[in-house]
């Protein structure tokens, strides 16, 4: 090698990264055309961990703390470049840092409604959504399964699997469970942790660790939502016979005492009676049969319809008409 290239050639004598911003989870330490030179100073600082990968192999792991690289500070490389015989420096390695932040406020939800079978509702379409939290355990897991030899690995470049995977948990929680969507939509903190019970598995497989998960949010599309409170305020109604015999009878009095009262409206006895028999087969009522009349009963009877004629409820010829009937039964 001549003297140029003796000079040019450039020696790592300290390796540590701080991180430039939130949200990265993995960076490679930059070692192009530069070797780590024996006893060189390694700094991982709290909230990282750093791996050491050796052609592709995963070696040595190292926790927060200051370190000299030699043999003993590096065992499992040592094994693999097999320098138990012949230590060789400086050295090519590539050299991984991990952040084991805590990554927040990761969002996650239904972008369309998913569609389950309820037992109350039959089959319905459902929305939720919420946010979770996690952080990096295990570095060698993560580089294995996830990142890679990336020189820089993100949250959002993981966002999408861990959301569309969450979802799709979720579904088959409700599917295994059984359990209404009310009750669901109800007991939010216990839905929420059972789905994260169910995520623990997924999320190790990663490397990762799910801190919290939160359900924020279980409801049905507006369409289905409509129904869904007309159904609630019919059980609040209760019995619908006798709230619609209440609203009837709040009703009489205010149609009297508008202009015209119930004849200005145009409606003559015979119609108030029909209408009452409507609303009471509405209510799956029968309309009572009207008290048999005795020949004594007729002039009371023609006296009141008379006065109804009077306050303009009646109309002459029904009067005329209902009298002309009644005295046929005087006969």
């Amino acid at each position: 090698m001549g003297l140029f290239d003796f000079v040019a050639k450039q020696f790592i004598d300290v390796i540590h990264w701080t991180e430039p911003g939130d949200g990265i989870l993995a960076y490679r330490f930059p070692m192009s055309g530069m070797e780590i030179q024996n006893g060189a100073s390694l700094t991982v600082r709290e909230s990282q961990l750093a791996l050491f990968v050796d052609e592709g192999k995963v070696a040595d792991l190292f926790q927060p703390g200051r370190y000299t690289l030699t043999t003993q500070t590096l065992p499992v490389l040592t094994y693999l470049k097999n320098w138990d015989k012949l230590f060789e420096s400086p050295f090519k390695s590539d050299v991984y840092f991990f952040s084991t932040r805590l990554q927040l406020d990761r969002k996650w939800g239904t972008p369309n409604p998913i569609t389950i079978r309820d037992k109350e509702f039959g089959i319905v379409r459902l929305r939720a959504f919420g946010i979770y939290s996690y952080r990096v355990t295990d570095p060698k897991k993560f580089y294995t399964e996830v990142s890679g030899t990336r020189e820089i690995y993100t949250v959002e470049d993981l966002d999408g699997q861990l959301r569309n995977t969450l979802i799709g948990s979720m579904t088959d929680l409700f599917a295994e469970s059984g359990v209404p969507f009310l009750d669901m939509a109800a007991n939010q903190d216990e839905f929420g942790s059972r789905l994260k019970e169910k995520m623990l598995p997924v999320f190790d497989r990663y490397g990762l660790a799910l801190d919290s998960l939160v359900v924020q949010n279980v409801s049905l599309p507006e369409e289905l939502q409509k129904v869904l409170d007309q159904r609630i305020g019919m059980n609040m109604v209760g019995d619908l016979g006798k709230y619609t015999q209440y609203q009837t009878a709040n009703a009489i009095p205010v149609a009297a005492a508008n202009e015209g009262g119930m004849a200005g409206a145009g409606v003559g006895l015979g119609a108030g009676i029909a209408m009452g028999q409507a609303m009471a087969g509405a209510m799956n009522q029968a309309p009572a049969a009207p008290a048999a009349q005795t020949p004594e009963d007729i002039p009371a009877l023609l006296e009141k319809l008379h006065g109804l004629v009077a306050k303009g409820i009646l109309s002459q010829d029904e009067f005329d008409a209902k009298k002309a009937e009644l005295l046929k039964k005087l006969v």
